[in-house]
């Protein structure tokens, strides 16, 4: 237990003696530590050399530099943790109560009675402790938030943010992507990587759950799905052999939803894996909107002895593919209505010949105007293909 420091400031010498006397045994023990002064003045001195002192015993009728003035000058320096407690004589009710109106904890009067200022003081020191816990609490909470913010820059850096992501061929297809996060920190995630010089592999996800255990399952499971994405030669593969390692490591029961592609630039052949995803909606040349079928493949990180199975999809030039997550759909308002598939579609259905980028930004706007303030309830991603 840290030693309480207090500073007692009276110009009558007897009591110095008396607190020395009365408090003796918890000075010995450590528990008190007293600094004594005469008038505010030398308060001030001591309190600029000491301050860690804690509790302010002062007379308010002294020479040089009476009470009041004391406190009104402890009052400046800021110190929440501080408390004064006042001391007078018991006619002089007036500048004891403007005493109390100007901050000072409580008061004592003269005679003083020792057990009543003991017991003031120990109230005293509770509420200083719970001023020093408060600000425990805060400080961790601000170094929280801080390794949260880290913690949200590096999220970033992690997801690609480079576009376009393959400039070499520019001409042949484009793609962007975005995450909002619905906390400081998400669990959805896109990828997308070169697997050799003619296929592209595209990755969204949605990890359950948020804040750091969704945010740490995402990174580890972005880093699983590219990994094996080089290894394997088809996207039911890579899943497979994904979904069975984070399952054996999966913890509190955590798993995902995932769309994996691999893109062919040249043909425009697009070979998938939905396991448990939201199907992404195709925007064809001609205008027409197409939801792509139902997941028929389980969600990834639940049962690692299960097989994934893969379809095909062939996208025309001017063909642009919408990857989503579930918290483009589920945006919801203040009364909990939903932005849903009809609207995204309508959005799109006037997008018909615009580059991935502002498709994005435009379902984002509309989602943004839909929700009109609400606050969001889970986390945005869009990845957006389209064939030159």
């Amino acid at each position: 237990m840290a030693t309480i420091k207090i500073l007692s400031v009276d110009d009558e010498a007897p009591l110095e003696l008396l607190m020395k006397q009365y408090f003796r045994r918890k000075i010995r023990s450590g528990e008190y530590e007293f600094f004594f002064a005469h008038n505010g003045l030398e308060a001030l001195a001591i309190l600029y050399n000491n301050p860690d002192i804690e509790i302010i015993l002062s007379d308010i009728n002294m020479p040089e530099m009476d009470g009041l003035t004391l406190l009104a000058k402890v009052n400046e320096m800021r110190n929440t943790a501080l408390r004064v407690i006042m001391v007078s004589a018991y006619g002089d009710m007036k500048n004891i109560r403007q005493a109390m109106n100007n901050g000072a904890f409580d008061f004592a009067t003269k005679p003083i009675d020792m057990e009543d200022l003991s017991r003031t003081i120990e109230k005293a020191i509770e509420q200083i402790n719970f001023v020093h816990e408060s600000q425990k609490a805060h400080s961790q909470l601000e170094s929280l938030k801080k390794d949260l913010t880290t913690a949200r820059e590096i999220q970033q850096y992690i997801l690609p943010q480079v576009f376009p992501p393959f400039p070499e061929d520019s001409d042949k297809m484009d793609i962007y992507a975005s995450m909002e996060a619905a906390k400081d920190i998400g669990g959805d995630f896109y990828d997308f990587f070169r697997i050799d010089d003619d296929r592209i592999a595209l990755v969204i996800a949605d990890v359950c759950g948020k804040g750091i255990p969704a945010a740490l399952f995402m990174a580890v499971s972005r880093t699983m799905i590219r990994s094996k994405g080089s290894q394997c030669d088809n996207t039911a593969e890579c899943l497979t052999d994904s979904n069975r390692l984070l399952a054996s490591y999966s913890v509190d029961c955590m798993f995902l939803t995932v769309f994996y592609a691999i893109y062919n630039t040249k043909t425009g052949l697009l070979t998938y894996c939905n396991a448990g995803h939201n199907p992404p909606h195709l925007l064809r040349a001609d205008g027409t909107i197409e939801e792509m079928p139902e997941s028929k493949n389980n969600i990834v990180g639940v049962f690692d002895n299960i097989d994934f199975k893969e379809d095909t999809l062939q996208l025309e030039h001017g063909d642009t593919l919408v990857m989503f997550t579930d918290g483009v759909t589920e945006a919801m308002t203040k009364t909990y209505e939903e932005f849903g598939t009809e609207r995204l579609d309508n959005i799109l259905s006037g997008l018909v010949g615009k580059g991935s980028q502002e498709i994005i930004e435009t379902v984002k706007a509309g989602i943004k105007e839909f929700v009109d303030g609400a606050e969001q309830s889970d986390d945005i991603t869009m990845l957006v293909l389209k064939r030159s």
